[in-house]
């Protein structure tokens, strides 16, 4: 079943306790057991950003400005949460905005306003877990599960060479998936593989 988030609804209201934050601190905590530590913070200000997404096996897109004036917009991640949904269980997870900066940043530099092709974004734990179970190529500890990673594809671009630039710019995980022709790209540790 999924959920918007919505001002009516008292665990949406400011303030109260959401599953971002829940999921945010067990994961902060678990990164810090770790000795791991999230990718580094884009600047706080500057010209508006800007994100093209569209959903494989969909027709769900969404193309527009997600943060400006210091700010990310609500009903823009509001949006692009829906985008990135898990499509298997139907469910809706606040993302983390900093992985719309990663993908941001990563079509800035490749100078495209393509839209990403997302192949995953959003995965329940459930889902999750029956993926690692039949591949050893899906992490039992996946950052999709927090909302901070997209495996995604720019129609018409070399997986390697986007991979390879997303690496070189430090913001997050890397993973190169040639044979299926996407881009693991995540807003955690910088890392590659």
């Amino acid at each position: 079943m999924s959920r918007r988030p919505h001002q009516d609804c008292p665990c949406c209201a400011p303030g109260a306790l959401n599953r971002r934050e829940v999921i945010r601190a067990s994961l902060g905590l678990g990164l810090a057991c770790t000795g791991l530590a999230a990718a580094p913070a884009l600047a706080v200000s500057g010209p508006p950003r800007r994100i093209s997404v569209k959903r494989a096996y969909t027709e769900d897109a969404f193309s527009g400005v997600y943060w400006e004036d210091g700010r990310y917009r609500r009903e823009a991640l509001q949006s692009l949460d829906w985008v990135f949904r898990d499509l298997s269980a139907e469910e809706v997870t606040p993302m983390d905005p900093r992985l719309f900066d990663v993908l941001h940043e990563v079509s800035q530099r490749l100078d495209t306003t393509e839209a990403f092709q997302v192949i995953s974004g959003y995965r329940a734990p459930e889902r999750n877990g029956a993926m690692a179970a039949r591949s050893r190529r899906v992490s039992t500890v996946s950052l999709h599960m927090s909302g901070m990673a997209a495996d995604s594809r720019l129609p018409g671009r070399d997986s390697y060479g986007m991979a390879r630039l997303a690496a070189e710019m430090g913001l997050g995980g890397v993973g190169l998936y040639r044979r299926d022709g996407f881009v693991h790209l995540d807003c955690g540790q910088p890392r590659r593989w």
